[in-house]
């Protein structure tokens, strides 16, 4: 077990990983992520012209030393996903990518089979694939089998904020992949889902909404780093296993002078 963390023998100075879309303005998107000092720092593909706004977010994301991970946010089919991680490559200049696959417009839960279609494409044609999934433990077999090495299963719905919502599933991913990144990608909304997380073993949280929708994006920022930073210690520790009865934490040798005196009727 180890502090630091590594993709392709590329260090990463953080186990939190931050998304950069939805903040209120390009300098709380800038000042957040310098409050967060992530790891990565995921980016959407966008057909917008290198003028204006656009230009302001390339701007701030290159002005960090952080490393991209491009995603395929918003493809409903795996070749579609497939084509825009292409296109990601040739302008990020980078054969990692977090690949997302939407079956459902409600929840956004990815499509498992295209998602596994997807991935085993991508991993062909030379991609470091991340793939958003479902805490399912045979989709997780099926995309390792597929070529992933990394996992990235949701806490909960995209955006919810629910925080983990199938703790016995994360936790089962965790011992049946100890050989493997593990990432909770979505859904959380507290600092202390994403220490919840680290407490769990994963080796990395995935985030957004949680920090750009808050009422202090940058506050919030510090407090996930803080709080992934903390899970971390936290497991490397080891923590202790809960139980039901009660257990002193400062051993009884004897009674206390008082407590003798006491009995003894001593006024």
């Amino acid at each position: 077990m180890s502090h630091t963390l590594s993709v392709d023998d590329v260090i990463l100075k953080s186990r939190l990983f931050l998304g950069t879309a939805g903040y209120p303005s390009p300098d709380i998107l800038k000042r957040s992520i310098e409050a967060a000092q992530p790891g990565l720092l995921t980016v959407s593909l966008r057909r917008e012209s290198k003028a204006g706004k656009g230009q302001d977010f390339w701007d701030i994301i290159k002005s960090f030393d952080t490393p991209i991970l491009p995603n395929t946010a918003g493809c409903y089919s795996a070749q579609e996903a497939i084509t825009t991680a292409q296109m990601a490559r040739e302008l990020f200049e980078t054969n990692w990518i977090k690949l997302e696959v939407i079956g459902d417009h409600y929840t956004l839960q990815p499509d498992p089979y295209d998602l596994v279609k997807a991935a085993e494409a991508l991993a062909k044609d030379g991609f470091k694939v991340f793939p958003y999934m479902t805490e399912d433990m045979v989709l997780a077999q099926q995309l390792i089998e597929a070529g992933c090495d990394i996992l990235m299963p949701w806490g909960a719905p995209i955006g919810s904020g629910k925080g983990l919502n199938n703790i016995y599933g994360l936790k089962m991913l965790r011992e049946r992949y100890a050989d493997k990144m593990l990432v909770v990608d979505a859904g959380l909304g507290a600092p202390s889902h994403a220490a919840a997380a680290m407490e769990l073993g994963y080796d990395a949280v995935l985030l957004n909404t949680a920090v750009a929708k808050a009422a202090d994006p940058v506050g919030m920022a510090r407090g996930f780093a803080a709080a992934v930073q903390a899970g971390r210690e936290g497991y490397l520790a080891g923590i202790i296993a809960p139980q039901e009865n009660a257990s002193a934490s400062t051993p009884l040798i004897d009674k206390p002078l008082w407590h003798q005196k006491h009995h003894q009727g001593t006024p």
